[in-house]
């Protein structure tokens, strides 16, 4: 080619410019695809990916949402389609570890938290948490009453609160009956000479009105009588109600005041019928008052009331206490403490609440497996005695000198409900599923083991639907039922689950699929689609009935017609 038809070429600016931009793409692909590579491999050769094998050094494939599915290779779950996961450990391993232990990396450990303790035999002691309040002293309350009838001529106690003491005069009272039991023993002083008697029964009857042998026998030399009667306060204290007011008519026996002595009070705590039994009379009591911080006081249990209040089941426990100074006032509130030696349990293991998981049947801790370098932990199940407040009796289940985990208890717990392991929702272990059992149950057609067709044991796939037993009685099997909506879902599963026999019921509001795991022995798939269906939604044996359909909220609906 001619040189200058060549430099005519390359002065086109566009020529130019796409020879550069190939040259470019052409070194760009040089450079990066061998750095990637010397990446990756540089990457791989830094950490390894830690892998749960089986007893022949296999890798184990796991479902994330079933995890007691664990397969010898990669595949689909044979329950929910899923393709399965390697399923990871988070320790290196140790060959002293239990098969049944729950691992857990060291950084796990950390990161989670997780605390341990190590058990020992104590001598228990309930501590036992009380609340009541300040109450004045019953025996030491009393009622003033008028004497006699009449009309209340003065009143020298005017307000509830104020204090009075013993003789005081607290009321005069106008009486004409006392007027005229006063001329009478006049009368009588007169014929004492004669009537004597009679004279001895005036007397009396004016003592009897709480008259002193001192007024009478000043009324007897005077001769002045007088149609007005003073009240006098038969004890010190304060006035705790006020019932008349001056001008008012009394008859014999009404109360004009009530008067409470304050010098000693009564502190009166309530006590739970479950706390009963490590309460007795004569036990000493420590107790705080809001009203005095800082200060603990002390006293004895001088009676426990017999009768339970029926509303708040709890019985009433007494403190009695001097009152110097009147520091302690009724209604305030208190706090007390008693420790009550559980002598019947001496010599038994102690553990904090928070090492149990409880499941209202069960009470299980997790003990963490001695001598192994990845920290490995054991469930255990356990029988509990008394709560001693934030600690537990054990009677039996776990050893003097175990470690068993008090913080981080339901981490611990969850790793074993994802591995498929004992775990508190789960009380059995799970039956695994694994292709060492000869039986090739991928879900999809393209996924056979070729082992297994060797051998002979070709399985073709299994439906979806066809129920799969994972214990000896627990059976799984996923049923299409009709709906749309998060309401739809619990309404679904709450009919399911009302079945008897049914454990779990999940439904997928994309693919319209319930997930079940039921007894066999004690229900059927005929008897639980029966139940969806009476509420409300169609499965592929039952449809729902036309007036309970069109009951459902609108955005229930699903039919199209």
């Amino acid at each position: 080619m001619d040189t200058n038809k060549i430099k005519q070429v390359f002065r086109n600016n566009y020529i130019r410019y796409g020879i550069i931009l190939l040259i470019g793409l052409l070194l760009g692909w040089l450079i990066f695809s061998g750095g990637t590579d010397a990446t990756l491999a540089e990457d791989h050769s830094g950490h390894t990916h830690e892998m749960t094998t089986d007893e022949n050094g296999k890798q184990v494939w796991t479902c994330s949402m079933h995890p007691q599915i664990k397969m010898d290779k990669p595949g689909k779950c044979p329950i929910c389609g899923m393709d399965l996961i390697p399923l990871k450990t988070t320790g290196s391993g140790d060959a002293a570890i239990d098969p049944e232990a729950i691992q857990m990396s060291k950084e796990a450990v950390a990161l989670a938290n997780i605390q341990t303790t190590v058990v020992s035999k104590q001598n228990p002691v309930k501590e036992v948490r009380l609340y009541g309040t300040v109450q004045a002293d019953e025996r030491l309350s009393q009622s003033q009453t008028s004497h006699v009838n009449g009309r209340i001529e003065k009143l020298f106690i005017n307000f509830t609160g104020e204090s009075v003491q013993q003789g005081q005069t607290i009321a005069t009272v106008y009486s004409p009956e006392l007027l005229s039991a006063q001329q009478e023993l006049l009368e009588a002083a007169k014929m004492q000479s004669v009537q004597p008697a009679l004279l001895q029964a005036a007397r009396e009857k004016l003592r009897l009105w709480k008259l002193t042998d001192e007024q009478i026998s000043r009324i007897e030399h005077s001769g002045n009588v007088s149609p007005y009667v003073d009240v006098k306060a038969t004890t010190s204290g304060i006035v705790a109600a006020k019932k008349i007011s001056q001008g008012d008519y009394v008859n014999q026996g009404n109360v004009l005041f009530d008067i409470a002595n304050f010098s000693r009070v009564w502190v009166m705590f309530d006590a739970y019928e479950s706390d009963l039994p490590f309460l007795k009379v004569g036990d000493k009591l420590e107790y705080t008052l809001q009203a005095l911080p800082g200060k603990t006081l002390s006293g004895n249990i001088s009676f426990i009331n017999p009768i339970l209040d029926p509303v708040t089941r709890t019985a009433k426990i007494r403190i009695e206490a001097a009152n110097p100074g009147m520091q302690l006032k009724p209604e305030m509130y208190a706090n007390a403490v008693i420790k009550s030696p559980l002598r019947q349990y001496n010599n038994q293991i102690v553990i904090p609440k928070s090492a149990v998981l409880w499941t209202g049947k069960r009470s299980i801790v997790y003990v963490k497996q001695p001598d192994t370098e990845t920290p490995a932990f054991m469930l255990r199940q356990i029988e509990l005695g008394p709560s001693l407040g934030d600690s537990y009796v054990v009677l039996s289940g776990i050893n003097d000198g175990d470690e068993i985990v008090t913080n981080g208890t339901f981490t611990i717990d969850a790793s074993a409900q994802l591995e498929g392991r004992r775990s508190m929702m789960n009380d059995a272990d799970s039956r695994p599923v694994t292709g060492h059992e000869g039986h090739n149950m991928s879900g999809g057609s393209g996924n056979m083991n070729k082992e297994n067709e060797h051998a002979g044991h070709n399985m073709s796939p299994m439906p979806d639907n066809m129920p799969q037993k994972t214990s000896d009685k627990q059976t799984h099997t996923m049923i299409p039922v009709q709906g749309n909506c998060d309401m739809c879902k619990d309404r679904i599963e709450k009919a399911a689950k009302s079945v008897k026999g049914v454990s779990t019921a999940s439904w997928d509001q994309k693919s319209k699929q319930l997930h079940l795991n039921f007894d066999s022995t004690k229900t059927s798939i005929e008897a639980i689609s029966r139940a969806i269906a009476k509420a409300g939604h169609d499965t592929d044996k039952y449809k729902a009935d036309k007036a309970i359909y069109d009951a459902l909220p609108a955005c229930c609906k699903y039919r199209n017609n």
